[in-house]
């Protein structure tokens, strides 16, 4: 039987082969590899008694490599090009090779309002790209986390997972929004302002199933009020508040000049406006993927876009 000489080989020594190879000189290839000229001695040392040839003799001028060099580094070289390649285009990105479903789950309050903007831009990057855009359940951690969902977009859940990695995309900041010819006439509002009026509240599975972010500010001031009505349907919560006087809590990223019988109100509390965080998740083996870093940067910059509109 053969001896095996491929699965006792350091790898390495082919690539100083290789280089002593193409610069016939051991002081020029040990500059090119920087190491020293006796480390270079030694990896031919132990790549002759490998193969059990001299690889090289001595010529005036430098190396000569022998029959079975020459023979060698015909065979190797192709494969070692190849690796070569395959390892310095390993981090390479570009949006245009994806040829593959991009499924994201995103909470109702963000895929209400963005995923149009949102597959536009996907779409001007990543042409051949097939995006699938789903609404946040309460298994969509599970489903990130089993590889079925790439990324979420949604609020900070309750309910943690080590395996699902949690990434800040951006701020949003609390608004509500009333029918155009609302009683509530002023522009900024206090949580007192709306006392007597019911809330419509958007539920976002996952984080406000059992509560309404709303209804817990009013509590905490002790302001008597009601949760009228609750969806995740952001259409029938719009339906509701167009008919009714209620009010819809969302964010500045809900755009109303969409929605002409609709009026936004901004709110501050304690003198300031409620911010709510909106993340990003993801499974950790992805958090430093190109492809998740590339979604993530359009999703908030989609977000920012949105917001400043």
């Amino acid at each position: 039987m053969a001896k095996d000489l491929f699965s006792s080989l350091d790898l390495n020594l082919l690539r100083t082969f290789l280089i002593v190879y193409q610069e016939k000189n051991t002081r020029k290839a040990a500059e090119r590899l920087f190491v020293s000229q006796p480390a270079v001695s030694q990896a031919l040392q132990k790549l002759r008694y490998h193969f059990n040839d001299d690889l090289f003799v001595k010529v005036h001028g430098g190396l000569q490599p022998t029959a079975f060099s020459e023979q060698l580094t015909n065979k190797i070289k192709p494969f070692m090009d190849g690796l070569s390649v395959a390892i310095n285009t390993s981090n390479t990105f570009d949006p245009k090779d994806i040829d593959y479903t991009l499924k994201i789950a995103l909470s109702p309050i963000v895929l209400s309002c963005l995923s149009g903007s949102l597959f536009k831009m996907i779409r001007e990057q990543a042409p051949n790209a097939n995006l699938e855009l789903v609404s946040w359940t309460n298994a969509s951690v599970s489903d990130i986390q089993k590889g079925e969902v790439l990324m979420g977009v949604s609020y900070l859940g309750s309910k943690t997972n080590k395996e699902v990695y949690t990434k800040k995309l951006i701020e949003l900041t609390g608004r509500i929004f009333v029918r155009k010819d609302h009683p509530l006439k002023q522009e900024i509002v206090t949580p007192y302002d709306v006392a007597g009026y019911d809330i419509a509240s958007l539920v976002t599975p996952g984080w406000n199933d059992n509560y309404s972010l709303a209804s817990n500010i009013l509590t905490e001031l002790s302001i008597e009020h009601n949760v009228g009505f609750r969806s995740e349907l952001i259409m029938a919560v719009i339906d509701v508040i167009q008919h009714t006087d209620m009010y819809m809590p969302h964010s500045n990223l809900f755009l109303v000049d969409n929605y002409p019988t609709l009026r936004g109100i901004d709110v501050v509390i304690d003198g300031e406006p409620p911010k709510t965080p909106v993340y990003c998740h993801l499974h950790t083996k992805n958090r430093n993927s190109p492809t998740t870093n590339w979604l993530f940067e359009l999703i908030q910059k989609a977000l920012s876009t949105q917001i400043n509109k």
